[in-house]
């Protein structure tokens, strides 16, 4: 572990780089360029709030708010955009840049750390986004919004070390892409993201723990929608899983690393 985080760091500039110029070049045939980043997430917002809580009248129970059930929303949705992201793009990291994979040489495991940390600046801006919302509205959480980084950062090390083992069994399997696409779907639906875990019938409200982001979200919106503290022992088994799998991953990097570049 120690030799790959110091491989790492010495290709921080590269690392840094390649960031950067993804993140240039994404908007920069555009008009308003990165004003695109702001302007997505802002409709999203709009379109929730007036919807859910000016239209529908949407309310979440034991929450006075009439923005509740926007925030409950966007908390969950914006989350779960983070981790699909991170999962959706490792999946295929290997795959997209055989080219570059053949040509140079450095440490194959900077690409799944480009692929996090480009997710993580586009969700930092938008969840600024969304944070000065929440400051304007008069429903910022206080001092329980920390506990955001916490648990943000287990879902951010799920999603890679389950993104890495991906990536390299969708390099010798490619329909392993094209399943956990349609898997992320139905994932997503099974997560309480546009529905509270409540509504569901007593005897499957249990099951909802068994899916490990259910935690993740759960805890977001509990921080965002009601300022409470999350339950850290519900936070307690995707940790462990996100450990399991960034130490399976990086295992099985190891030992396919040669051939990933020969298959590719």
């Amino acid at each position: 572990m120690g030799t790959i985080v110091r491989a790492l760091w010495s290709y921080r500039g590269f690392i840094l780089g390649s960031v950067m110029r993804e993140f240039q070049s994404r908007y920069r045939n555009s008009v308003l360029g990165a004003a695109w980043l702001l302007l997505n997430p802002l409709a999203m917002i709009t379109v929730y709030t007036v919807i859910f809580s000016e239209v529908m009248r949407a309310r979440l129970p034991g929450v006075d708010s009439a923005f509740a059930y926007s925030i409950y929303l966007c908390a969950g949705i914006l989350t779960w955009g983070l981790f699909s992201d991170i999962t959706g793009r490792a999946q295929n990291v290997f795959t997209e840049n055989a080219t570059l994979l053949k040509k140079l040489s450095f440490p194959r495991l900077c690409l799944p750390v480009i692929v996090t940390a480009n997710a993580l600046l586009n969700f930092g801006i938008i969840f600024g986004l969304f944070t000065a919302f929440l400051v304007l509205t008069g429903n910022f959480p206080g001092l329980p919004y920390l506990a955001l980084l916490p648990v943000l950062g287990v879902m951010v090390a799920f999603g890679l070390g389950l993104g890495i083992v991906l990536g390299v069994l969708n390099v010798f399997f490619r329909d392993v892409g094209y399943a956990f696409g349609i898997f992320l779907q139905f994932w997503f639906w099974l997560t309480p993201i546009v529905y509270s875990p409540s509504i569901l019938p007593e005897r499957l409200q249990p099951l909802i723990h068994l899916n490990p982001m259910a935690a993740v979200i759960l805890s977001c919106q509990a921080i965002l929608v009601k300022g409470e503290w999350p339950d850290w022992s519900s936070m307690l088994p995707i940790a462990v899983l996100a450990a399991v799998l960034c130490t399976f991953g990086l295992h099985l990097f190891r030992r396919r690393a040669g051939e990933i570049v020969d298959e590719l």
